[in-house]
């Protein structure tokens, strides 16, 4: 019974910090819908290019880690950026519909051209974090899922201080809540969308550096956006308390379920059990555990 117990603490323990990272990357696809009110399809290739950049940095142009780091952090912002201006901001009011897929055809794009613009192949991203567990009784827990957890928590804090109490947060929620009226306002929407998506660029910056650590960079890191996207459906997609506890649920799930069912079934839980739990929070709740519920009269 204790080893039972304390196996299962063990894979609680593990699913929170990971469910943590997955929540920093749902913030890029909660700040986008918060302000453009569309949802980005491009953020896992956000986070493989922010993972190019940082470890092109490292292993293949020689730079120490806070020179990549900063170059990764700016270089992201600076897309971020460039991104609305050249070809985002001719989709302001138009229907949403455009705008997906316009971010759909974007992370063709950046699959594509990602690996041959910088490297190819798979490339580590070390960083100054050592490799052994920390063991506290059951717990093993790994040092880049610690860190991880932590610099995701920081920072889905201050998002959420920045959306409730700063003055540009609320605009960016006008801005959501309906564009033409925030223009009326005197509201400069262009400026706002512009700071979104910078925003969503520093989120996939930090994600590309932890989750590149934790996988290594290559084309497949971009697959993270879809491991994320079930995070977003369950917590709400206009919510970033929803991101923490849609990524919390997540991780501790599909930890686990692979944990439990993967030695009867040879693996391979934890890659369909977040997709298990979205379309049965499709099925019961389509706005999210803390989503806005929109009522359309006919």
């Amino acid at each position: 019974m204790s080893e039972f117990f304390g196996f299962f603490i063990l894979l609680m323990s593990n699913g929170i910090l990971i469910g943590l990272m997955y929540s920093l990357i749902a913030l890029g696809f909660v700040l986008v819908y918060k302000a453009t009110d569309a949802v980005n399809f491009a953020q896992g290739e956000f986070v493989m290019i922010a993972g190019f950049m940082a470890a092109g940095g490292l292993m293949v142009w020689g730079a120490p880690l806070w020179v990549a780091v900063l170059v990764a952090l700016a270089a992201m912002v600076a897309f971020g950026f460039g991104l609305e201006r050249v070809m985002l901001r001719r989709l302001i009011g138009r229907p949403v519909i455009a705008v997906v897929m316009a971010t759909i055809g974007l992370a063709s794009i950046l699959r594509g051209l990602g690996p041959f613009t910088i490297f190819s192949g798979t490339k580590p991203l070390p960083l100054p974090i050592p490799d052994e567990p920390f063991i506290l009784g059951p717990l093993f827990i790994p040092p880049i899922q610690l860190v991880g957890g932590l610099v995701s928590l920081g920072f889905l804090v201050a998002f959420g201080w920045f959306f409730l109490k700063s003055r540009k947060g609320i605009a960016m929620r006008a801005v959501a809540d309906n564009q033409q009226v925030a223009m009326a306002m005197g509201i400069d929407v262009e400026r706002y969308f512009g700071l979104a998506w910078a925003m969503t660029g520093i989120v996939s910056a930090l994600g590309g550096i932890l989750w590149g650590n934790l996988l290594g960079v290559d084309v497949n890191l971009a697959l993270v956006g879809f491991k994320v996207f079930p995070v977003v459906i369950l917590g709400g997609l206009d919510s970033i308390p929803g991101a923490i506890v849609g990524g919390l649920i997540v991780g501790i799930v599909e930890n686990v379920a692979a944990g439990y069912i993967d030695p009867y079934v040879g693996g391979g839980t934890k890659d369909f059990a977040p997709y298990v739990l979205m379309i049965m929070a499709l099925m019961i709740r389509p706005y999210g555990i803390f989503g806005k519920r929109i009522i359309e009269r006919v």
